[in-house]
C-alpha cells in the first residue's frame, strides 16, 4: 500500500507542475502577450518557463534515476499545451495563436548531464540547471522566429478578455535593451540551479513524508 501511495503522490506532483506549465503558455504565450510587452514579456516568459520545466523535470528524473526521463517529461508538457490549444481553436482563434514553447531540448541537455555524470544528483541541479536555464530563451527564439508575424495575429484576433489597457501596441524593440535573448539565459541560468535543487528536494520529502 505505502508504495502505491507513494508513486501516486509522485504522479500526482507530475500532473501538477504539467498542467501548470500548460496554464503558463497559454496565458504567457500567446501573440497578444509578445505584441504588448515584447521583449520584456519574452524575458519574463523565457524564466517562468525554464523554472517550470526545471523543478518538474529533475523531480520526475531522480524520482526514476533514468536518463531521458526529463525529455519524456518535457514531450508531455508539449503534449498537453498542443491539446489545449484546442480550446483557442474552438473559440475561432487560428490554431498557431499560442506559441508552444520548445521545451524537449533543454530537457535533453539536463539529461545529458545526469548520464555523462554517472547520475550525480548535485551536478544535474547544477550544471543541467544551468544549461537548462541559459538554453530554453535560444531554442525559443528560433521558435518565435519561425512563427507567423506576431502584431497581424494580434490585431486580427484581439482576445475577448484583454482588458483596455492592454490593447496591442506598436512594439518599441529595444527600448529597455536590445538583447532579451542574453537578459532571459542569464536569469534563467541563474534562477534556475536553485529551482532544481527545490525539485530534488521534493523528491526527498516525498519519501520522507510516505515513509513517516
Amino acid at each position: 500500500v505505502m508504495v502505491w501511495l507513494r508513486r501516486t503522490t509522485h504522479y500526482l506532483f507530475i500532473v501538477v507542475v504539467a498542467v501548470n506549465s500548460t496554464l503558463l503558455t497559454i496565458n504567457a504565450g500567446d501573440y497578444i502577450f509578445y505584441t504588448d510587452w515584447m521583449w520584456t514579456s519574452f524575458v519574463v516568459f523565457s524564466v517562468s518557463q525554464s523554472t517550470m520545466l526545471v523543478v518538474g523535470a529533475i523531480y520526475y528524473m531522480l524520482f526514476t534515476g533514468v536518463p531521458g526521463t526529463a525529455t519524456y517529461y518535457a514531450t508531455i508538457m508539449t503534449i498537453y499545451t498542443w491539446v489545449a490549444k484546442g480550446a483557442w481553436f474552438a473559440l475561432g482563434y487560428p490554431y498557431d495563436f499560442i506559441v508552444v514553447p520548445v521545451w524537449i531540448p533543454s530537457a535533453m541537455l539536463l539529461d545529458l548531464t545526469y548520464w555523462a555524470t554517472r547520475r550525480n544528483k548535485h551536478a544535474a541541479i547544477i550544471i543541467g540547471g544551468t544549461l537548462v536555464g541559459l538554453s530554453f530563451p535560444l531554442f525559443n527564439m528560433v521558435n518565435l522566429l519561425l512563427v507567423r508575424d506576431p502584431l497581424e495575429v494580434a490585431f486580427k484576433y484581439p482576445r475577448p478578455t484583454l482588458p483596455a489597457y492592454m490593447t496591442p501596441i506598436e512594439p518599441q524593440v529595444g527600448k529597455f535593451y536590445n538583447s532579451p535573448v542574453a537578459l532571459g539565459s542569464g536569469a534563467g541560468a541563474v534562477l534556475s540551479v536553485p529551482i532544481a535543487a527545490l525539485g530534488a528536494k521534493l523528491n526527498t520529502w516525498t519519501y520522507r513524508w510516505m515513509a513517516a
